[in-house]
């Protein structure tokens, strides 16, 4: 009964809330995915499909409820580059399909990394990055939103090239009906939470542009969404170790982008909803939806953080949110092509620069000042990278600046008290030794000047790596050549193991300490 209970709390904490959230979310994810399968250079359907099947998929098997997944820019950008190559080297008309297969091949990836435990690798993602990251996808869906204020002109197979900037009449109508969606959505909760506040923004605004027949963007400008059901379909390409090499580094890259994407969101939600998302199980369901998505002609995706706020705020936290989603948008396909199509762009619009609002960490403001200069930079830098480049590169490029600069600032912590007794010198080493450390690790000991026998004390440090190793070995070669003795003590259970199997790499001696349960005596 218990695991009943908890199994409905899951699917749905509530049914009205996750239905009308599902509804609202799968009227923004219509342009969004034909925008995005534009930027790939495929058929608008390709997108729709990737949505409906990723973000169905993701909702039942995922690790996380109330998520969104589905095409996403981060993943468009980069498989515009396969589609042009695969056009190229294979013939017209084979871009698509040899996305297809990278995008299977790209969810084996996932379900591999999901099944080897990598998603708990996210928790290494510091602070700073977090809120760059954030930030920076902020500022990315601010962007994305601009081109909806320019005319389109029809360009190539799939897509169009923005035009002049709307204005006159035109500019004002789009500008009034994106502030009026933007202050229902606001305001609207103050009063009744009985509808998500953004599904009211979109009706309101959709009926008055109707009523008043107003002359503004729709999204049936956008392209015609009206279709099929997906069909299952193997991609049609040459199975041969050439297709393999050729979709591989394309496969690795989408798997990492997807991945990356959908663990950080996974962490944005769960700081909205105080609660805890299971980052093995994402990966293996975004994994198993995007082969599900090559084999029925969709792009693949990954998780979308506008899309999954947008539903957090309307009350979606079950996965009953994301199967609504789903299938709303697979009814929008099916039999509502018409009717979707009329709603005005700027309402859509409207919605995302709420997003855009909710999603930004305005205290990044406040506290740039009060943190640590290095970690103020990493956000700021980490925001940049994501504007400029993707996400993915971005949180890499915040990670190792991360690293690094932990790696300096302890580098300089190293140091020593000394004491004598007798014929006897002690080094207390504090702060740990590893690679960043070493060379001042080396110029602690005056090797000329003290006695036949020294001992380092690491009571207070930590021998962490092979450069370690090394330095240490370095100063008992030196204490040799002088004729002295060099004797290691306190040190940890996993130094000690360290030393033993590096054998010949570091010939020293760790002296007895019961004290400290060092064991016995060792002469490596």
């Amino acid at each position: 009964m218990l695991l009943l209970r908890e199994f409905m709390q899951t699917f749905s904490p509530n049914i009205k809330n996750d239905v009308l959230s599902g509804l609202t979310v799968a009227l923004a994810l219509v342009p969004e995915a034909v925008a995005f399968a534009f930027v790939a250079g495929v058929h608008p359907l390709t997108g729709l499909y990737a949505a409906f099947m990723v973000g169905l998929v993701t909702s039942l098997i995922g690790g996380r409820p109330g998520m969104i997944s589905g095409a996403t820019g981060a993943l468009a950008v980069v498989m515009v580059s396969l589609v042009a190559e695969a056009e190229r080297d294979f013939g017209a008309g084979s871009g698509p399909q040899f996305l297809f297969a990278a995008v299977v091949l790209m969810g084996i990836i996932q379900i591999s990394a999901g099944a080897l435990k990598l998603g708990k690798f996210i928790r290494i993602v510091p602070t700073p990055v977090m809120l760059g990251f954030v930030n920076g996808l902020a500022i990315v869906i601010f962007l994305a939103q601009l081109p909806q204020l320019q005319t389109f002109t029809p360009s190539g197979k799939w897509g169009w090239t923005e035009g002049d900037w709307l204005n006159g009449a035109a500019l004002w109508v789009m500008l009034g009906l994106i502030a009026l969606t933007m202050f229902i959505t606001h305001y609207l909760p103050k009063l009744t939470r009985a509808i998500p506040s953004a599904l009211a923004g979109i009706l309101v605004v959709s009926l008055l542009a109707w009523g008043l027949q107003l002359d503004t963007k729709t999204v049936g400008d956008l392209s015609d969404i009206a279709g099929g059901l997906p069909q299952f379909s193997v991609p049609m390409v040459p199975f041969t170790l050439d297709t393999l090499w050729f979709i591989l580094p394309y496969s690795v890259i989408f798997a990492a982008v997807g991945l990356i994407e959908s663990l950080l969101t996974v962490t944005v939600i769960d700081e909205m909803t105080n609660t805890r998302g299971r980052g093995n199980k994402e990966c293996i369901a975004q994994g198993s939806a995007n082969v599900i998505t090559g084999f029925f002609g969709g792009m693949g995706g990954c998780a979308m953080i506008g899309q999954s706020m947008i539903n957090v705020s309307s009350g979606g936290r079950g996965r009953l949110s994301g199967i609504a989603a789903a299938l709303f948008l697979l009814s929008f396909i099916l039999f509502a092509s018409a009717l979707i199509e009329q709603i005005p762009i700027a309402a859509l619009v409207g919605v995302m620069f709420m997003v855009v609002i909710g999603t930004f960490e305005w205290s990044s403001f406040r506290i740039m000042g009060k943190i640590p200069k290095h970690d103020a930079f990493v956000l700021i830098l980490v925001s940049g990278v994501t504007v400029v480049t993707d996400l993915a590169i971005a949180v890499i490029v915040g990670v190792i600046v991360s690293a690094l600069v932990f790696a300096w600032e302890h580098a300089k912590r190293i140091r020593v008290t000394t004491k004598e007794d007798e014929n006897t010198k002690i080094y207390d080493l504090v702060g740990p030794l590893f690679f960043g450390s070493v060379s001042q690790f080396k110029d602690l000991f005056d090797i000329e000047n003290d006695p036949d026998v020294v001992i380092i004390d690491f009571r207070y440090s930590r021998v962490a790596d092979h450069s370690a190793l090394e330095a240490i070995d370095q100063i008992a070669e030196r204490y040799l050549e002088a004729g002295k003795e060099l004797h290691l003590r306190h040190l940890s259970e996993d130094c000690r193991m360290m030393l033993k199997k590096a054998g010949t790499l570091c010939d020293v001696n760790v002296i007895e300490d019961p004290n400290y349960r060092v064991a016995v005596d060792e002469l490596a």
